[in-house]
């Protein structure tokens, strides 16, 4: 799968929550393809060092979309096609503050909309949701049309600004769609199960402690993956409201990551158990993306190789790594 060049060639591009782990992904695609992209970002969870590779080639502005005045920002910096990925992107602090998810999430996923209809704005628009939605599915894979039940207050403010996003698509002719994001990973995530496994191994490769009984499952999507999806559905999605699954296509539970994870890492620790999810986290998630390869969509990168490319990009990283290398904590391979 791959985006056409020819598409993005002098594009001007807006990207919302660019600086954060999937939209510098996203940006530096577009950068590639020849957009010319501005890039939004309160920088509260993203970060500029996110946009190394191409800062010099974006222009960034540092506004926290709660208090946005979205159209003086469109008016200044006028767009042809608008990912909007800013958002609260984790289920725990949505649990522990739910008032902050939702002025985040839902309405200022509400003040954007109502203002590119007011102005009968003519672009291309991608909403980053995410497979939270659905909550404990009913059954698997889950298909775009399966029931949404979301079991946290973080899928209750992506599946409300969903329905936004459908209904004013609809009702008012503007070329909206969502991107149901499931398990995304990968190089500057620095949250979530597989920089959490890392962590922990990284303070004790004798023993790695997981959430719940190893038997939850996902479906594992590779970050480059995930940003090359986010462009397809904006290049050909038919933008009627409609949402895509985007996943890898397969499934894997928590306990088989964190063997893969380990075995990539080098290290035979004893796996300990805490015997109950997280508060909003559902058993399984795997899913269909039969609607995302019909526009094009392929995935390119194995598990395996995904958990190569960010260990890679973890060891690079991670604090003063000539202070511990050869120590207990330092993930690297014998």
């Amino acid at each position: 799968m791959g985006s056409n060049g020819s598409f993005w060639q002098n594009k001007l591009v807006l990207v919302t929550g660019g600086a954060g782990f999937i939209g510098s992904h996203v940006v530096e695609l577009l950068v590639e393809a020849g957009a010319h992209v501005t890039v939004l970002d309160s920088l509260i969870s993203g970060n500029e060092a996110n946009l190394a590779a191409v800062r010099h080639q974006i222009q960034l502005i540092n506004q926290d979309i709660r208090t946005l005045d979205w159209a003086a920002l469109l008016t200044a910096h006028p767009c042809a096609v608008l990912f909007h990925l800013a958002a609260n992107a984790y289920v725990p602090p949505s649990v522990e503050t739910p008032e902050y998810d939702y002025a985040v999430n839902l309405d200022s996923t509400f003040r954007l909309l109502s203002t590119l209809r007011q102005t009968k704005w003519a672009g291309r628009f991608v909403f980053a949701s995410s497979a939270a939605v659905y909550g404990n599915a009913v059954q698997l894979p889950i298909t775009e049309d399966d029931a949404t039940v979301p079991v946290s207050p973080y899928g209750v403010s992506k599946l409300a600004a969903e329905r936004y996003v459908a209904v004013f698509s609809r009702l008012y002719g503007l070329h909206l769609a969502s991107a149901r994001f499931f398990s995304a990973y990968g190089p500057r995530q620095k949250k979530q199960v597989v920089y959490d496994f890392l962590e922990k191994l990284r303070r004790n490769p004798a023993e790695l402690c997981i959430h719940g009984d190893g038997s939850q499952v996902r479906d594992f999507l590779y970050v480059a993956d995930a940003a090359r999806a986010a462009l397809l559905v904006a290049e050909r999605g038919s933008l009627n409201g409609e949402a895509y699954n985007i996943g890898a296509g397969m499934a894997y539970s928590i306990a088989e990551l964190a063997a893969m994870v380990c075995t990539t890492v080098g290290v035979q620790p004893r796996f300990v158990y805490s015997g109950s999810n997280r508060p909003g986290d559902p058993e399984k998630l795997t899913v269909n993306i039969n609607r995302l390869k019909a526009i094009g969509y392929d995935p390119q990168t194995t598990l395996a190789n995904g958990l190569r490319h960010t260990i890679e990009w973890y060891n690079a990283t991670m604090a003063n790594p000539e202070e511990i290398r050869g120590a207990p904590c330092d993930i690297t391979k014998p």
